[in-house]
């Protein structure tokens, strides 16, 4: 049984990550690639292992499945650009089935090609895609959040589950406390590391003794959390209910910097109320 073709619109680590395990599997064969610049265009195509690397909407050939991976800004634009093509593309029987690959947007955005009889739906994987080698060697097992109308979910469903995926449905109205979610447990992590780092070399710590602290604090807060969960790995101030000390600290980094002051006491009133001290 001939495997259905995938076009991809924005092929960064997201896109390729997901074309590259799913041309490794067999799930879809992988047709146009299209980025702003030939060679990003290129690279992406070198990594999924397939094919054609194109720069323009223009040279887009009509395809069964359509993943838009491009920054979420960006999002519009490719929706309008594919909008003008779809009386071209969107030819062959069944309905092509398009998604977006955005956390905080659902597929109300692919409205204009839904309207043209597209099928329409979103896909999250949370996953910290850092590099799109590191993606694909950490991809088994990642939850999949998808939106959309049910035919388009359940094609869905099927290639993801097969690169080994764990999906379920979310509703369009909750795609943005869900995202906001997956923000808090990733991508705030640096930002606290690079703080605390930041604070460490302002009072004089050695610069050489801050990737063992990095190394040992981190390893230890998530093994401690993966055993216990996340109100027995607190400690600390708060975990105590050590009001005073709390303000006394946050008073410091305040005086320090500002932005990181607030932070400091946003966060422990989450700590506390974590600890049931609040």
């Amino acid at each position: 049984m001939q495997t259905q073709t995938l076009n991809i619109v924005g092929a960064g680590r997201v896109g390729q990550t997901l074309a590259h395990l799913w041309h490794q599997h067999g799930v879809f064969t992988v047709q146009d690639v299209l980025t702003t610049r030939p060679d990003t265009a290129q690279a992406a195509c070198a990594f999924i292992g397939a094919g054609t690397a194109c720069t323009s909407t223009q040279a887009l050939r009509p395809a069964d499945v359509w993943m838009l991976a491009t920054p979420d800004a960006r999002l519009p634009e490719a929706i309008t650009q594919l909008e003008k093509r779809a009386p071209d593309l969107g030819t062959r029987p069944p309905a092509p089935l398009v998604f977006h690959c955005s956390g905080a947007l659902d597929s109300g955005l692919l409205l204009p090609l839904q309207v043209r009889g597209w099928q329409v739906a979103s896909a999250h994987c949370i996953l910290s895609f850092a590099t799109p080698t590191m993606a694909v060697q950490q991809f088994a097992g990642t939850p999949c959040a998808l939106e959309g109308n049910s035919p388009s979910q359940a094609k869905l469903q099927t290639a993801f589950e097969a690169i080994g995926a764990q999906c379920f449905e979310i509703r369009k109205e909750d795609k943005l406390l869900y995202h906001a979610a997956a923000v808090f447990a990733t991508n705030f992590l640096p930002v606290l590391q690079s703080v605390a780092e930041e604070a460490w070399r302002a009072v004089g710590v050695p610069e050489l003794l801050l990737p063992h602290l990095r190394a040992s604090l981190l390893h230890n807060a998530v093994t401690n959390i993966l055993a216990l969960g996340p109100q027995k790995a607190l400690t600390g101030p708060a975990a105590r209910g050590d009001l005073p000390a709390i303000e006394r600290q946050a008073q410091a980094v305040r005086q320090w910097d500002a932005p990181s002051g607030a932070a400091y006491e946003a966060l422990s009133q989450l700590a506390l109320r974590l600890a049931g001290k609040a």
